[in-house]
């Protein structure tokens, strides 16, 4: 994610932090050291709570690059999300059933150690380090609670389109726990705006836009399965020499508006050089570097005849912008983001 700083690499996941969690760490300084060590615990146990959606996402065979920690929470950078209903549920749920088993394992060891009175006391308090250590037990289920509200883009959410879809089609399911977001949202803002909250505003705003970017994101898929690569193939298509220098390269890009270009030799495809690399070389290398020089050896490829989804999964799982696109082992075209956003922005007028 932008304007994120790396922390440390676990179990092959980024854990990344958000520069703007540095305002709550100067907010929370203000409060003094157990203020501190309030908002370090929080943050401990919204990493491990991301930690255990991700690890379930890797056994289902669905790679996680990172984890982001923001000052409303957590965010788990998936290449996929799950295609399988089933598959959703246990990601979903793994989060809050950690928080919820990190308050049913503590509870009588610190009921003990604390005393029922600091344990349970209201409202809550970091007056002394007893109340602060029960203040931050009880985030937990907080937590958890929180997350498991049914409605996108919480974890209840993803649960409850799980379980819908097992009864309808997956689009429905998403609309449904959608529209349950967007009221969530709006009730947030009402509370928020009454009580002059500016922290629930702004998980209102949050909300509302990650489960409307949500419907967004199912839509397009959906409309990208009706779809295959050819549909929106240009007649017109260029490729270059591995000789070319980024000068002629640059001044093709301007005059065709083709931005990312397979790379032949004796007719034969043998590498794919994108608007990324080129720009990159020309700023590093110069203007009279090779396009062998920049260009990638390894590449995903699509045919002609794919679906757009899978083109559009490949794109997402690779963090790339374009595919070349082949047909009996020889390139026919290049497919773009832009492309399949052009798509998607014509049948949804249409609709």
């Amino acid at each position: 994610m932008k304007g994120s700083i790396r922390l440390f690499r676990i179990f092959g996941i980024s854990i990344n932090i958000h520069v703007t969690f540095l305002l709550l760490l100067v907010l929370f300084l203000s409060g003094g050291i157990k203020w501190l060590v309030l908002m370090i615990g929080v943050f401990f146990f919204v990493t491990l709570h991301e930690l255990c959606h991700s690890l379930v996402a890797k056994r289902f065979g669905i790679q996680v690059r990172e984890i982001t920690l923001l000052p409303i929470g957590g965010v788990a950078s998936m290449t996929s999300m799950p295609e399988k209903p089933i598959h959703e549920f246990f990601i979903s749920i793994a989060g809050p059933l950690f928080n919820i088993a990190v308050v049913a394992v503590l509870y009588y060891p610190l009921k003990s150690l604390l005393g029922p009175e600091t344990l349970f006391h209201r409202p809550f308090s970091t007056a002394t380090w007893p109340l602060t250590i029960a203040y931050l037990y009880w985030i937990n289920l907080i937590l958890a609670l929180f997350n498991l509200i049914p409605a996108f883009p919480m974890d209840g959410g993803r649960v409850l389109r799980a379980l819908l879809a097992q009864r309808m089609s997956y689009q429905k399911a998403t609309k449904i726990a959608v529209n349950l977001g967007h009221l969530f949202a709006l009730g947030f803002a009402y509370f928020g705006i009454v009580g002059f909250n500016v922290i629930l505003i702004i998980i209102a705003i949050f909300i509302y836009i990650a489960a409307s970017n949500e419907e967004l994101q199912v839509d397009l898929k959906e409309t990208l399965k009706k779809f295959r690569v050819r549909d929106i193939l240009s007649a017109d298509f260029f490729t270059l020499n591995s000789d070319t220098t980024l000068a002629k390269v640059l001044e093709l890009i301007f005059h065709s508006h083709q931005e990312d270009f397979p790379v032949l030799e004796g007719g034969e495809m043998v590498g794919f050089v994108t608007r990324h690399e080129i720009i990159s070389g020309i700023h590093s290398l110069g203007m009279r570097t090779l396009v062998k020089d920049v260009m990638s050896k390894d590449f995903p490829k699509v045919t002609d005849a794919d679906l757009l989804i899978k083109a559009q999964k490949l794109m997402e799982e690779n963090s790339i912008r374009a595919l070349p696109v082949m047909r009996n082992g020889h390139a026919v075209g290049v497919v773009t983001l832009e492309d399949i956003g052009r798509i998607y922005a014509i049948t949804s007028q249409r609709a």
